[in-house]
């Protein structure tokens, strides 16, 4: 199968792979309530999601904001709560070592902005959702999934559990699980094919292609 061929089915349309480009958008809806008490060993990782809901939801719902104000505003929010480069050395695993350091850092930058363009394309698709927090556990290496469904809409019932992990005193998102589906093993997947056929360089060019026309839809 071509490089050309990978891609177009790692972006073929489905109702999966449409909430999982708005993953980063679903942590912006308004939270309809938890029976779900936070324990000690998860608390700072519910903060951070609370946080983060309220952050989101305040820039959906001010008034007489343009989508790019809006989508740019966000992409702020998402920088400061997801550790993207943990999330870029999950998803190329054992081939993070192939890139250069150069290369490392194109590549976290070409992942974020890519996820960025991705759900900005989404903005407009709000439609008042909420999300209810269902539960929460703690997980091996220290890290913390709060677990989400999404409630009414075109994507009710979904469910979207994050996992957060602690680095430097801070608990940062590193990978969201839509429909019991990792985002990071998702992508692993897809970058693996590419890899194998074009090396790093064929990566991030192919990655970046994507975001431009992903940002060139949006605009």
């Amino acid at each position: 199968m071509r490089i050309s061929t990978i891609w177009k089915t790692m972006s073929r349309p489905s109702r999966l792979t449409e909430v999982a480009a708005a993953a980063l958008l679903a942590v912006g809806l308004l939270v309809s309530g938890s029976s779900v008490s936070a324990t000690p060993e998860t608390a700072g990782a519910r903060q951070v999601v609370d946080t983060t809901i309220n952050e989101v939801l305040a820039v959906l719902r001010e008034p007489g904001l343009e989508s790019p104000a809006r989508v740019a505003r966000i992409e702020a929010v998402a920088r400061e709560h997801f550790d993207f480069e943990t999330m870029s050395r999950l998803v190329l695993k054992r081939s993070w070592k192939k890139f250069s350091d150069a290369q490392k850092t194109e590549f976290v930058d070409a992942f974020r902005d890519h996820l960025s363009a991705s759900y900005g394309t989404r903005i407009d698709r709000y439609e008042q959702q909420d999300v209810e927090v269902t539960g929460e556990r703690a997980e091996p290496r220290g890290d913390v999934t709060i677990m989400t469904r999404i409630v009414g809409g075109s994507a009710d019932d979904v469910t979207m559990d994050y996992r957060l992990r602690e680095r430097g005193g801070s608990w940062r998102v590193i990978d969201v699980k839509i429909e019991g589906v990792s985002l990071i093993s998702s992508f692993r997947s897809q970058f693996k094919e590419v890899l194998s056929r074009g090396g790093p360089e064929e990566v991030l060019r192919r990655l970046k292609e994507k975001t431009t026309a992903a940002g060139a839809t949006r605009s």
